[in-house]
């Protein structure tokens, strides 16, 4: 069965042709990186025109990549939400419009499920149940996963997700956009030790997420040493970005492991764009190699948004025989 897929959810506009929900026959993305940067951050209105503009020629270079045409297409999927409405709208507009005029099935997918689907077009992926987090610029949350469509949602963030944090503190200390790619190629040559930064628990059992206050404790430490006029150090912004990751990853790899052990599982997936950080994937092996479990993490592609992630969870559904109205709508909050 060979999936279409479209993916809209925020400033990436995706296409994919998946055959069976493992082989990716072709994966594009257009990046709205260059549009968005001289903002500090996506602009949720220029980023629905340029998905406009892209969506025709992106899904056609998907279709020749992959060598077929729309006749050679068995079902179609597209990210229903959560994210930018407007963006969205773009996509599921289009997915509709091709269902309609051509009569294949489609179905509408939720983009943090497609995130945790990611690892199944590796040659390495699960079985269920397995402990899954999504850590990206919209979302961070923990889930018991035993198949598809059947999540436990164990914790998720109250305030600022992790890849949210990290551009704001990118911003703040003027390193541009995206913050999180900058932040971890300075790191690897900064003292991650040289600032104790807050880690929030939230609470011995809480597998919540808070990052709002490690923000704010970056911006306070800015604020107590003022910048000079010569700018500020280049190993001292290396110090604070690297002390500043290190709490982040901390926190995340320990709850994650925590969730394991408490629904005593031994699988551990790692997925969404922050999960493409250097320090994240090394800690996260490190420290559940050491408890004996085994952890899946796609690769840096398939982590940040992609059309391919969409095409696994719809290719599940679509064989099960699952449908989506041609009045599904677009929602930006979209409980998994």
């Amino acid at each position: 069965m060979r999936i279409l897929a479209i993916e809209t959810s925020c400033d990436d506009t995706g296409a994919a042709v998946v055959l069976n929900g493992r082989k990716i026959l072709s994966n594009i993305v257009s990046s709205q990186v260059s549009v968005h940067q001289r903002y500090g951050g996506v602009v949720p209105e220029l980023a629905s025109r340029r998905h406009i503009e892209s969506i025709v020629p992106i899904v056609t270079e998907a279709l020749e990549r992959a060598k077929v045409t729309l006749r050679d297409i068995d079902g179609i999927a597209v990210t229903q939400g959560p994210g930018l409405v407007g963006s969205l709208l773009v996509g599921l507009s289009f997915a509709k419009s091709l269902s309609f005029v051509t009569g294949l099935p489609f179905v509408g997918i939720n983009h943090i499920e497609a995130h945790l689907s990611a690892i199944f077009l590796e040659e390495r992926s699960p079985k269920f149940p397995f402990i899954g987090l999504v850590v990206s610029g919209g979302h961070t949350s923990l889930f018991r996963v035993d198949g598809f469509g059947k999540f436990k949602r164990l914790g998720q963030t109250r305030d600022d997700a992790a890849g949210e944090a990290y551009d704001k503190v990118a911003k703040l200390l003027g390193l541009g956009y995206p913050g999180g790619p900058i932040i971890d190629e300075l790191s690897r040559t900064g003292n991650p030790e040289a600032i104790r930064f807050p880690r929030p628990s939230l609470g011995k059992n809480s597998f919540d997420f808070s990052f709002s206050g490690l923000k704010t404790a970056v911006v306070n430490y800015v604020k107590a040493h003022p910048e000079p006029a010569t700018g500020y150090p280049e190993d001292l912004i290396r110090d604070i970005v690297s002390s500043f990751q290190e709490a982040v990853v901390e926190v995340l790899v320990r709850k994650t492991l925590q969730a394991a052990q408490h629904e005593k599982l031994k699988r551990v997936v790692l997925s969404g764009g922050v999960a493409a950080n250097s320090r994240l994937r090394q800690k996260m092996e490190e420290e559940a190699a050491e408890q004996r479990l085994k952890v899946f993490i796609p690769s840096p592609s398939l982590c940040s948004d992609n059309a391919a992630m969409v095409a696994v969870a719809g290719y599940e559904y679509l064989k099960q025989g699952i449908r989506s109205p041609l009045s599904l709508n677009a929602f930006s909050n979209l409980p998994l």
